[in-house]
């Protein structure tokens, strides 16, 4: 409980580690234990503290300067590795460590952007803790901060902070801290774009959390009025435009972009933030960035597309819903007509044909002609329903006739020749029951099909009337309104009807609003009370099923996502399916570049693809049917053996880079190690060390024989009594008295930096790699051998292939016999581990040479002065 409480392990971690036998959990103890702490958190706090102070000199704080980066090195590794007990103590009211970073970081990033106003930086002397001038800063001040800024201080600051944000209890400080985030968010002015990357990284995270929103917005308006921006923003923008080589950071940009935007639940809010970044011409340069190479920064340019506000848009969809509505409203009173008249009025009419009292009658063959003259209107009507409306309740149909839609059009129906009879006839006596209903169709198709023949009798209308009037039992007679088709649409008046039944005996039955109609300009009210958004309800419908009919046009068989980026990557390189096919076969990497073979090795087909893609050809359907990319992957999928070849082609393509790149490392790692083995003034001054150390060491440890590398760093740490001179200047001093030959020892030292920065592991993976190229590529030349490319490029090659891998073998020998020189294993002591212990030790050692020049210089000016005067 105590090793994981230290540990501040994430919930799903610790319920892994709880899983481990007893064994494995004594392991990790003892690690843990073995694990020593280098040093505590006052010891960083005071270094850091130390290059704030604005009273050192400019010579001291040169000094200081030169190991200020690697103090902050080992800080950030300490807060990143040690138990979150250190942590803690570095936090805690009585170190203020977070206090300490922030000041730092203001002040070595003061001069590194050149666009800070001083206010923020004399607030920042004023409020922390640490002894600091409350005035604006001084001249030495000033000078100093110079010095800070050409190192890379500010990354690693901001490394520090994301070690500390780790935690749980270190985020919260970072987020409750008064300045903490405005001074990350002014570090996005650093000229490094891994620096910004890493800082829009950290306000992204900041941004998710409860109340993170406000903060982060708080903090672009700080950095607006440090920078003199004229809007916020705007210098987030001009890098995000300028940096356009450095993918990472775009990335890491857009990502941000979008968490600002549409992490607000606010919809006005939201828009409000969308528009700043139009302003900005955001909108325009996503345009440009749409047919980026970058998958990462394709799919943030997307999400930001896809979450984007159209206002216009929006608008324009609530006016076609008002439309709609009304529209809606239309329908429903015409099928509240026919529900409530229809039937009563046709059983009136169905003895009709029967009785030649009642007059001319319709025949058999006139009533289904007029019945198939209803039926288009009623399933012309379908589609508008079918969009606008969604009744809650089926509506049944007549009881005679099967209507399949529960919606009814009787603008078709004839107009009457003659007045409107204002009463019926009495009712004739009642019909037989008629025969049940047919069984309601399964289908619109079915319509489309021969009606049967009408149950008997036939039923006529009144007679000597053709007129649309409907009759209610009450014996009153209302003719079926025409619907009135406007040049424009409408907005909808939401009134409350009356229901045709409810008419008989109220002012509406004396009243023909038709006529009325006829007296007004229907044109000028219509221009004034037009809805802003033009185009009726059935046009907008049409053209949208004309566009879905012309996009279903094209089949296309892969997944739209894969489909729309294979598209991107075919028109990069504007060749035929055919052409890149037999690119590929042929290997020819002058016709296909590397870039695209590498882009279109995402795209080979899955197993899943290639059944679809097969299944499409044995049902002969055409290709001409299918899209571009769905036809290139046709083509592309029947090339044999295509996983092989395009690595080998990728292989080819970047084999001489990788060769040159190789060489200096492993030339760097040979020499640095031979030389570092064989000077005779490195062990000389190795014999004084031990010397003095054992001298040192006699009365409380005993002499020892030797003393791992690592110990050459305590040097600086061990100081004189009067703590102006380190071991390590002491011993310069000795060595400059006793042993001048050996002084300049770090001459006979080759390539130890370049050594120092050289993963030797990633070095010989590389070569088994290209090894495991030039095999893939012998036998894919054994196969097609008739391929001159292919057999060019391996006997070109293969020669130098062998003598890089003779070099990697040279370079691992002489490392692992260097390193078991000085007492260590290759194992646990790589090159990057091992070579920089000697790049310090050399620095450190130079200082005090340099400090000595420095003197004699500034002594003979002096002394020219002096003899000047005299």
């Amino acid at each position: 409980g105590v090793l994981m409480n230290s540990m501040n392990l994430p919930p799903d971690k610790a319920r892994l580690l709880r899983q481990y036998d007893n064994e494995k959990k004594w392991e990790l103890i003892c690690d843990q234990e073995r694990f020593q702490v280098k040093n505590p958190p006052h010891t960083y706090i005071q270094k850091v503290r130390g290059y704030l102070d604005p009273a050192v000199t400019r010579k001291t704080l040169r000094r200081r300067v030169q190991e200020s980066t690697q103090v902050l090195r080992e800080l950030e590794i300490s807060l990143r590795t040690n138990h979150i007990g250190w942590v803690r103590e570095f936090l805690n009211e009585e170190n203020k460590g977070l206090d300490v970073l922030v000041e730092y970081l203001s002040f070595a990033q003061w001069f590194g952007s050149g666009t800070l106003k001083i206010p923020r930086f004399s607030t920042m002397f004023h409020e922390f803790t640490v002894c600091r001038s409350n005035n604006v800063p001084n001249r030495r001040t000033l000078k100093n901060s110079r010095l800070v800024s050409k190192k890379d201080d500010v990354h690693v600051c901001i490394m520090c902070l994301r070690a500390i944000m780790n935690y749980q209890y270190g985020f919260n400080m970072v987020m409750s801290h008064p300045h903490a985030v405005n001074e990350i968010a002014l570090s996005l002015n650093n000229k490094n774009p891994r620096t910004k990357a890493l800082v829009l990284e950290l306000l992204a995270a900041v941004c998710l959390v409860r109340g993170g929103h406000e903060i982060i917005l708080s903090a672009f308006d700080n950095f607006k009025e440090a920078c003199g921006e004229s809007q916020r923003f705007e210098k987030l923008m001009e890098y995000f435009k300028n940096e356009d080589n450095n993918i990472d950071f775009m990335v890491a940009c857009m990502q941000f972009i979008n968490i600002v935007v549409h992490s607000v639940e606010d919809m006005n809010f939201r828009v409000h933030l969308q528009y700043d970044f139009t302003k900005l011409c955001l909108d325009e340069y996503l345009e440009k960035l749409k047919h980026t190479e970058s998958d990462k920064l394709q799919v943030q340019i997307q999400a930001y597309l896809d979450n984007v506000f159209d206002v216009g848009s929006l608008l324009e969809d609530a006016e076609m819903k008002n439309a709609a509505l009304e529209r809606v409203e239309e329908l429903e009173e015409t099928i509240s007509h026919v529900r409530r008249t229809s039937n009563p009025s046709c059983c009136q009419h169905w003895p009709c044909g029967h009785d030649p009292s009642m007059g001319e009658f319709l025949t058999k063959g006139h009533w289904d002609e007029l019945i198939s003259k209803c039926i288009p209107n009623l399933i012309d009507l379908h589609p508008l329903l079918a969009l606008f409306y969604q009744p809650t309740t089926p509506v049944p149909p007549c009881p005679w006739i099967p209507i399949p839609y529960p919606s009814l059009s009787l603008s078709s129906l004839p107009v009457p020749n003659g007045p409107l009879e204002t009463s019926a006839p009495p009712a004739p006596p009642p019909p037989p029951p008629p025969p049940p209903p047919p069984p309601p169709p399964g289908s619109a198709m079915e319509v489309s099909a021969p009606l049967p023949p009408p149950p008997p009798p036939g039923a006529p209308p009144l007679p000597g009337c053709g007129s649309p009037t409907v009759i209610f039992n009450s014996g009153l007679s209302v003719k079926i309104k025409k619907p009135i088709k406007t040049k424009f649409r409408m907005p909808v008046f939401n009134w409350v009807a009356l229901k045709p039944n409810q008419i008989n005996g109220t002012v509406f039955n004396e009243i023909d609003d038709e006529r009325i109609l006829e007296d007004l300009n229907v044109e000028e009210f219509e221009e004034m009370f037009k809805t802003k958004a033009q185009g009726s309800a059935v046009d907008v419908i049409s053209t949208k099923q004309r566009v879905s009919q012309k996009a279903s046009n094209k089949v296309t068989l892969l997944d739209a996502n894969r489909a729309k980026n294979l598209a991107i990557t075919l028109r990069k390189v504007g060749k035929t399916p055919e052409e890149i096919c037999k690119a590929i076969q042929m290997f020819d990497l002058q016709t296909l570049p590397v870039d695209f073979v590498e882009c279109l090795m995402r795209f080979i087909p899955t197993e899943k693809e290639v059944k679809v893609l097969r299944q499409y050809e044995k049902e002969r359907k055409p290709l001409e049917s299918l899209t571009e990319e769905d036809r290139f992957m046709m083509h592309f999928s029947k090339i044999e053996r295509l996983m092989q070849k395009m690595t080998i082609m990728a292989f080819m393509a970047n084999f001489c880079e990788s060769v040159q790149m190789l060489t200096p490392q492993i030339h760097a790692i040979i020499a640095a190690s031979v030389s570092i083995k064989s000077s005779q003034k490195l062990k000389k001054i190795l014999e004084i060390i031990l010397a003095l150390g054992n001298y040192m060491n006699s009365g409380k440890r005993g002499a020892v024989y030797g003393f791992k590398l690592q110990s050459l760093d305590l040097l600086l740490e061990t100081k004189s009594t009067d703590r102006k001179q380190t071991l390590l200047h002491y011993i310069a001093n000795i060595v400059k008295e006793k042993y001048p030959s050996v002084s300049l020892f770090y001459n006979e030292l080759n390539y130890v930096e370049k050594a120092a920065a050289v993963s030797l592991e990633n070095v010989l993976l590389d070569v088994k790699e290209l090894q495991r190229g030039m095999d893939l590529s012998r036998r894919e030349y054994s196969i097609h051998g008739h391929n001159v490319l292919l057999k060019d490029f391996i006997a070109l090659n293969e020669g130098r292939l062998k003598q890089l891998q003779d070099d990697a073998k040279v370079a691992q020998d002489a490392f692992e016999d260097a390193v078991k020189f000085y007492g260590e294993s290759s194992k646990t002591t790589p090159p990057s581990v091992f070579f920089p212990v000697f790049v310090r030790f050399i620095k450190s050692y130079k200082v005090p040479e340099t400090q000595e020049a420095m003197m004699q210089e500034e002594n003979q000016k002096v002394g020219r002065f002096s003899n000047r005067s005299t």
